[in-house]
């Protein structure tokens, strides 16, 4: 049998160019040259390294205390002006990996199979807290498009007003939207998803959510109006009612209340309507019923209140009322049980919350009569523009205390749901503060048995870790696994060995490893607590099965520095930059380059942290990046800004993209306010797997931008990353209707190549395409759109025009143009030509994982063999080597051996495509249980994958029809 493991080739999915699916990494040497001018600087490093070398080796180490690259240094480091490594030299010892916040599983195929199956046989109205907890296995995966799909659904299937309101709070959270400049927090985004007034209409209707919502089809509605037909606040009345109204000459009214010196004329019918109260006052057993004038100067309402209720006795609604009148009323109702004035002064007041202000005035009136629609407005508020609403201290204080957590209860909005967005969020912006912890403290409280449990225990150890609040962080910890979180584990260890019982840390990670299917994570835990050779092992152990791992990397580097072979630290940190960028990475790498004296490389890393994080802290914290930068400028050629274009061009063309982030920094540093290079920078993030990072240069672009048609081309860009396709069409038709610009178009045809092209739609694109390059641009983004092109007319069969893009795109020294020209050459059966064609985008680009994957495509077995093996040993993330080798295995009839081939990835990526392959091993096998339990992983990763679902279907029909 034959297996398909080449992946679904359509549309722009094999564009190599920005903006596609396919990632590019980098494999920099890390090596370069100081200038002539700098020998004596050398010679004095040179010399501090060795003095600090020497020191490091007598220094005590029966401190177990540990300090990351990024906390308080060692107190016997003195900072000295004008070094370039003021506070030494990175040591092993003061290494140390971070415990992951989130659920980990030790078998994520199984929970993600078993997530799937809740999902599918849970009651509809239950379907929301299902995908929460489907969001807290995404939260711990690479891929964050899995988490904001899962919290969409979570959206789509709320059934209650808050669950709506925290939902599409924290959706907007997640575009983070708040550093968009003229942006409100209540602007609407036009669906029902997401929207702040459709959020506050009650009730269940899954397939509404992404229809247009009410403000966007009339923005001119009044409160009034809305409440009547958005909320159906109003209850109609009903015809035995109207048997029993009173007539025309009996709406002056038969009965009277005293306030005071006031007299309030009312019809005693209408009044006793409003509630079984009034109803058994006004014609019961007591006094009142055979009175005319009944005194209400004790009850403390005004006038203003009983003529208020006395409208809306009639009318049944709320009609040019002041909000302070309204709020009156809102306690009238609640004293006197009047549900239907209390649910109309609740829609009307929950309308009027617009802003943070308006929040702060009415939330504490929602609380205290219990209004659940205008709690809900006032919490929506703070929500949608969290994180600077964190800044609310009254808003805080009362979301964070066990006493508003009550009060909130009683309102009906204190929830697992809302605690966990609102600790996340804490977390993120300072997890040490006493805040965090108060909203963990309410997460545990809110939390049920299971998943709930685990994660509020988990995270509350996590929190007290960072803290070093060591005694309280093992608690948790053990909380947490006794909850059934095998994983909380890790933090049971470290805490014990932070508290210096070592051996004990080691003993349990040792019947941890023991007990459970090995994962990488266990190992590189356990390497902690013991020496020597077992430590090497162990971490040898965790990359082996888990790549990902970036600390076995960093230690060993470390290791090679401290054995004074800084070229292999170098060649290690460089193995995991290649694959997997990160700011703690980078700065070992630069660390390492400034002690060779390389400042130039060390200049680079440095550039390319501040990208990733704006605020990072180099030297244990101590230092800011940009700090460094000035430290290391003097020291390194200086180049003006039409000089950094071209170094840009240069770097780009190479396919060195931390490169090319580097000059684009520098060339920000001189112009900051340049939109058309923050995008740039968020084009090279994407392509390096950082997407959080590329958000946030996008959200500058959008606010920099220069011009309408520019801003909206950023806007369309950001819709289009966070899912809204459609919209992010109507952003980019609105640029083109302003001006016509290459990004516009340029976005217009890759949304519109984001589906399946029939040959119309295809023409379209090229189109599109067509007209960007008639706009002007730089060779850059020209060589891109040529590659795209390039790539669309091959879809179409018209392999001529599309070697001419390929052509015209490498004259531009666009390199990724190889790649598409190799694949003319291929489908013209040119195999040899193709190959050549590979190999020298290999030797051109620094980054060239995928060139080595798509090379083996045109030669014999036994190269291709080689070729992915290079692939997967400089970027371990990619799948098709290891479903290469398993398909080849498996037509050798090596079933076992192909079935471990795709396991071995599957156990630290379980990427769509490994998991559908190897269930389709197992079905043509006979072990059916396996192969359904593999689907449903699948589907869990993607729900309306047909193929999948077929494969399970079939699968579970199989397992039916097997002898019990």
């Amino acid at each position: 049998m034959q297996y398909n493991i080449f992946p679904i080739m359509r549309g722009f999915n094999i564009i190599d160019g920005c903006k596609g699916t396919q990632l590019y990494t980098i494999n920099p040497s890390g090596t370069g040259t100081g200038t002539a001018t700098c020998s004596g600087i050398g010679d004095k490093l040179l010399q501090q390294l060795h003095d600090h070398i020497k020191t490091q080796t007598l220094r005590t180490k029966s401190n177990r205390s540990f300090r990351s690259p990024n906390a308080t240094p060692p107190s016997e480091v003195v900072f000295c002006e004008g070094s370039l490594l003021p506070y030494g030299l990175p040591m092993t010892e003061l290494l140390e990996p971070k415990i992951e916040p989130s659920l980990v599983s030790p078998d994520l195929v199984e929970t993600l199979a078993g997530a799937y199956r809740r999902a599918e046989d849970c009651p509809q109205f239950e379907r929301t807290e299902v995908f929460l907890q489907q969001c807290t296995i995404f939260r711990g995966l690479a891929d964050p498009k899995l988490f904001r799909r899962t919290l969409r659904a979570a959206r789509q299937h709320a059934t209650s007003v808050h669950a709506k309101v925290v939902l599409a709070a924290w959706l907007r959270h997640e575009r983070r939207e708040d550093e968009l400049i003229g942006l409100s927090s209540m602007d609407c985004r036009g669906r029902n998803l997401e929207c702040p007034r459709a959020t506050l209409e009650p009730g269940y209707d899954p397939e509404s959510v992404f229809d247009p919502c009410l403000c966007t089809r009339s923005r001119a509605v009044n409160a009034d109006a809305y409440s009547d037909v958005g909320y159906g606040a109003m209850v109609a009345e009903d015809d035995d009612d109207d048997e029993q109204r009173p007539t025309s000459e009996e709406e002056d009214g038969d009965m009277s209340f005293i306030v005071g010196e006031d007299e309030v004329r009312c019809n005693r019918f209408n009044i006793a309507s409003l509630s079984r109260p009034f109803k058994t006052m006004l014609y019961g057993e007591f006094v009142e019923s055979k009175r005319e004038h009944i005194n209400f100067s004790q009850n403390g309402f005004s006038v203003e209140a009983l003529k208020a209720a006395k409208e809306f006795s009639r009318s049944k609604r709320l009609t040019h009322l002041e909000p302070m009148a309204v709020l009156e009323l809102l306690s009238f109702a609640n004293r006197f049980c009047c549900e239907e004035m209390k649910h109309a002064c609740d829609v009307h007041l929950a309308l009027l919350v617009c802003d943070l202000e308006d929040a702060l005035l009415l939330i504490e009136y929602g609380l205290e009569e219990t209004a659940y629609l205008l709690v809900a407005a006032c919490l929506q508020v703070f929500l949608r523009e969290l994180p600077s609403s964190m800044q609310c201290s009254s808003f805080v204080r009362m979301l964070s205390s066990p006493e508003g957590r009550d009060r909130l209860a009683m309102a009906g909005h204190a929830s697992f749901m809302l605690y966990y967005f609102l600790s996340q969020v804490a977390m993120e912006e300072e997890m040490r503060s006493n805040t965090t912890v108060m909203l963990l403290e309410r997460l545990v409280e809110c939390a049920k048995d299971g998943w709930e449990k685990q994660l509020a225990f988990h995270q509350m150890g996590v929190v007290m870790l960072e803290r070093k609040e060591y005694k309280d962080a093992q608690h948790w910890f053990q909380s947490a696994v006794e909850a059934g979180h095998v994983y909380s584990t890790v933090g049971v260890a470290r805490a014990k060995y932070k508290r210096g019982h070592t051996y004990s840390a080691y003993k349990l990670m040792n019947s941890l490893v023991s007990e459970h299917k090995p994962v990488g994570w266990m190992y590189q835990e356990r390497s902690l607590y013991c020496m020597g050779k077992e430590k090497q092992m162990d971490l040898l152990s965790a990359t082996e099965l888990d790549p990902t791992l970036s600390f076995p990397y960093k230690f060993r580097a470390v290791s090679f520095l401290e054995e004074n072979r800084i070229e292999s630290a170098i060649a290690e940190i460089n193995k995991v930059i290649g694959f997997k960028v990160s700011a703690d990475c980078l700065e070992l790498r630069a660390w390492f380059l400034i002690a060779m004296e390389d400042y130039e490389g060390a200049l680079r890393d440095v550039r390319a942290i501040l990208t990733l994080d704006p605020n990072y802290m180099m030297f244990y914290g101590h230092m800011h990046g940009e700090h460094l930068i000035e430290l290391l400028s003097p020291v390194v050629q200086q180049w003006c800004q039409a000089d950094c274009w071209m170094q840009l061009y240069d770097r780009w063309s190479s396919v060195d993209d931390i490169g090319s982030l580097a000059v684009v920094h520098q060339m920000l540093a001189n112009d900051p306010g340049k939109s058309l290079l923050r995008f740039r920078q968020s084009l090279l993030l994407l392509r390096l797997n950082c997407p959080k990072a590329a958000m946030r240069s996008l959200r500058m672009a959008r606010n920099h931008s220069s011009s309408d048609h520019e801003r909206l081309v950023y806007e369309g860009w950001i819709l289009y990353d966070t899912g809204h396709r459609e919209e992010a069409l109507a952003k980019a038709e609105e640029s083109i209707s302003i001006q016509r610009s290459f990004e516009a178009y340029f976005l217009k045809a890759y949304a519109l190549a984001d589906s399946n092209l029939d040959s119309e739609s295809s023409k379209y694109v090229i189109h599109l395409l067509e007209e960007a390059l008639r706009c002007p641009s730089d060779g850059l983004r020209k060589g891109q759109a040529l590659n795209n092109l390039g790539s669309v007319f091959v879809d179409c069969d018209k392999l001529d025009l599309a070697a001419d893009c390929y052509m015209n795109a490498l004259n531009i020294k666009h390199t990724r143009a190889h790649q598409g020209l190799a694949r003319v050459y291929h489908l013209k059966n040119h195999r040899k030509a193709a190959y050549d064609e590979m190999t020298k985008l290999i030797e051109k680009a620094r980054s060239n994982a995928s060139a080595y994957e798509k090379r083996s495509e045109y030669c014999d077995r036994d190269m291709a063999k080689s070729d992915l093996s290079m692939a997967s040993e400089l970027d371990p993330l990619r799948t098709y080597p290891y479903r290469y080798r398993a398909a080849v295995l498996m037509d050798d009839h090596k079933e076992a051996e192909a079935i471990a081939e795709l396991s071995r990835a599957i156990d630290f990526k379980p990427d769509l495509q490994l998991l559908h392959l190897r269930a389709a091993f197992y079905e043509s096998m006979g072990d059916y249980a396996s192969a359904v339990r593999d689907c449903e992983a699948g589907l869990c990763l993607d729900p309306n994958n047909n193929e999948i679902l077929d494969l399970c279907n079939k699968a579970r029909e199989h397992l039916r029809e097997q002898p019990k």
